[in-house]
């Protein structure tokens, strides 16, 4: 059994007025040469919403209702709350947590699946933060695992999905599911070189990696609960893709496709009628599902005359912070494998990342904690 003195709430963070945007971004995007006139571009998409990314507050909220959730279990660990890119930082967190006596921290990184930015760098920004403050012979840092299969994170899509087909339905009367709708399972695109290096080499997974495997699994999870509107004993035949959105590379490299929007634009020849879009990488509505999904998925849906409908994140519904909490309690109880909920064949995953899992081919390999070296 371990014992720690903390819960860490891991985000990534976001401007919190216009004078933030420019800064944020450059933090986001530091030592890789990005443009100004590149980060200006996605500045509007913070611009168009006063400046304010609604990540932060979606993490104070989360921080406050996984509090609420670990006292009422009896659970006496208070959360604390930083940022690898904007405040309250990582770095400040964790010194302020020292000072305070709590020396072993237990991470939540606000990001589901297995990939470089999704696990690895969080592991790097914990490292950096205690090298940064000269903590790394004092504070000790563990991080629950991947939670992208377990039911707390899956049961919010099924429970979305079964009411977009719902609200569908209602728009669309007469509207054959099985034939006219296509549901789009939505995740961030990230460059082919760290897909293909998501995960341990020693699973196999070949194209994609781990990345791509995972969110498969859990699409295929959520269809697989779907009935036929009407009859709870016919499962849902309606067609189903991954996509992906929010590329940022140059066009020379290559990054997981297809974009969501040129997904659309096809759809409309093979008789699809209306789109479920789904935002199954993302654990909150910020930034990119509110300016990628809500806005520019929605247009091209218009443009080519199809009804879109999209799904809630988890946010934090009862079913996702109860699911964290039982992750928590995964790791304070020590409880093995076989007992641990998932919901796909890939899982459970592991507590400490096997060794070069998600590898940053371009940056290499940085001192991370919660895993194996390198």
């Amino acid at each position: 059994m371990a014992e720690y003195d903390a819960i860490l709430l891991a985000g990534f963070g976001g401007p919190e007025g216009q004078d933030d945007v420019i800064p944020f971004l450059r933090n986001v995007t530091g030592g890789r040469g990005i443009p100004e006139a590149r980060l200006e571009e996605v500045a509007t998409h913070y611009r168009h919403f006063g400046g304010v990314s609604p990540i932060n507050d979606q993490n104070r909220v989360l921080k406050a209702a996984l509090q609420v959730e670990l006292d009422r279990r009896g659970i006496n660990l208070p959360v604390i709350w930083g940022n690898r890119n904007w405040a309250p930082y990582l770095r400040d967190t964790i010194s302020d947590a020292h000072d305070a006596g709590q020396d072993r921290l237990l991470a939540i990184a606000t990001s589901a699946y297995s990939s470089y930015s999704g696990c690895r760098q969080y592991r790097e920004d914990f490292a950096a933060a205690l090298t940064d403050k000269g903590l790394n012979d004092v504070v000790h840092i563990d991080k629950i695992r991947q939670f992208f299969d377990h039911p707390g994170f899956v049961t919010p899509f099924i429970t979305g999905v079964t009411q977009g087909l719902k609200d569908v339905a209602a728009a669309m009367p007469g509207i054959d599911v099985d034939t006219e709708v296509e549901i789009l399972f939505s995740t961030h695109s990230i460059p082919m070189t760290d897909a293909n290096k998501s995960g341990p080499a020693e699973r196999g997974f070949g194209e994609g990696g781990a990345y791509e495997a995972q969110h498969r699994a859990v699409a295929q999870v959520v269809m697989d609960a779907l009935v036929e509107p009407g009859d709870s004993t016919a499962p849902l035949k309606t067609q189903w893709q991954l996509v992906y959105q929010s590329r940022s590379g140059p066009p020379s490299m290559p990054w997981l496709e297809p974009d969501i929007n040129d997904a659309i634009a096809l759809l409309p020849a093979r008789g699809i009628r209306a789109v479920i879009i789904v935002p199954l990488g993302f654990v909150s509505d910020h930034m990119e599902v509110m300016w990628d999904l809500d806005n520019e998925a929605m247009e091209t849906s218009e443009k080519f005359g199809i009804h879109a409908v999209r799904v809630p994140t988890p946010g934090v519904s009862p079913d996702f912070v109860n699911g964290l909490v039982d992750l928590i309690e995964e790791r304070l109880n020590d409880t093995p494998d076989a007992d641990r909920p998932r919901a796909t064949n890939l899982g459970p995953w592991y507590d400490v990342c096997r060794p070069g899992c998600c590898e940053n081919v371009r940056l290499g390999f940085k001192p991370a904690l919660a895993g194996m070296a390198p």
